[in-house]
């Protein structure tokens, strides 16, 4: 299979996982909040494609595709939405509390950019220990407006880390848009401020991503320091939940209908026909994914919960003989 047939793959799975999520979330069947990134499918798929295993991955609220394009276990993710105790964070995170160290997930955090100083972290750990792993942040737009950003990004560039900060700019923070929070678009003007790279993408080409990701990745583990990548992108579902939220703002209905003919999976299938990938090959695929993302939920459905007893599992830190 191709590179370019991978991500295609991939961008399919994010989908199909989320569209089954937000139809669990609609009958009420899943009960923890989930923030889904449907149409932004190209930015995890793309930029994961140029990482190692051991590499680590630092997400937010909006990260079942960063969980799954890093190699994090489907079955895992889905009985953690769940709420089971075969969970990735056995059933005491939820949707946005994913975890998997094997792959170089140490945690999806909510709390608006409070993931980005921890891959600096990650970053300055690798280069103490010389190890030549790169450390990956993702967060939307509205980190952009915190300080934990622009802290982070002088920390990186003053110590030349080996960290990838990606901005997820899907015009939004919450229900706000990004002109209504800021004078300027101007997220990517952040990097040259602070003295790293940064660079503008288009969030909806998978190639694209792979390729802007791929060299920053390279620069990364030469000891040339971090970068910036804002992936401009739009997601077509509400902030939080199923719902497309056409209700919020004036443009909503208008960016919708613009950036559904942008569909990155659509895009990048109109390469592959281009290419003589034939219409059976798709529909193997896509039922090949529809199979599996079936069989993370009934796994799901069929795990225990929690036991009592663990209820306190985490929580207090047991000193003995103090």
């Amino acid at each position: 299979m191709s590179i370019e047939q991978s991500l295609w793959r991939m961008m399919v799975l994010i989908r199909a996982v989320e569209d089954r999520i937000g139809e669990l979330v609609a009958a009420g069947e899943i009960k923890t909040p989930c923030h889904l990134s449907i149409g932004q499918e190209a930015i995890p798929a793309g930029v994961c494609a140029a990482l190692q295993p051991d590499d680590s991955l630092w997400g937010g609220h909006r990260s079942h595709g960063h969980y799954l394009a890093k190699g994090g276990d489907l079955r895992a993710m889905m009985a953690e939405i769940f709420g089971k105790a075969t969970g990735c964070a056995r059933g005491r995170g939820g949707s946005m509390h994913l975890v998997d160290p094997a792959q170089g997930i140490f945690g999806t955090v909510p709390l608006v950019a409070a993931t980005i100083p921890l891959a600096v972290g990650a970053a300055l750990s690798a280069k103490l220990r010389g190890t030549g792993q790169v450390a990956v942040a993702f967060f939307g737009d509205g980190a952009a407006d915190e300080g934990h950003f622009h802290e982070s990004l002088n920390l990186a560039a003053l110590y030349r880390l080996p960290v990838l900060f990606v901005c997820e700019n899907n015009l939004y923070s919450t229900h706000l848009a990004m002109k209504e929070r800021r004078v300027k678009d101007n997220i990517v003007e952040s990097a040259g401020l602070h003295g790293l790279p940064g660079e503008r993408v288009d969030g909806n080409d998978v190639m694209a991503v792979l390729g802007a990701a791929q060299q920053a990745v390279q620069r990364a583990r030469a000891g040339e320091g971090p970068t910036l990548l804002e992936c401009r992108t739009y997601r077509w579902r509400g902030h939080v939940g199923p719902a497309a939220d056409l209700e919020v703002g004036e443009d909503r209905r208008r960016e919708l209908d613009e950036w559904l003919q942008r569909d990155p999976i659509a895009r990048c299938r109109a390469r592959l026909r281009a290419e003589g990938l034939s219409s059976e090959r798709f529909e193997s695929l896509e039922a090949a994914v529809r199979d599996e993302v079936e069989a993370a939920v009934s796994f799901a459905r069929q795990s225990p919960a929690p036991d009592d007893s663990e209820l306190l599992h985490h929580v207090y830190v047991s000193r003995r003989g103090v």
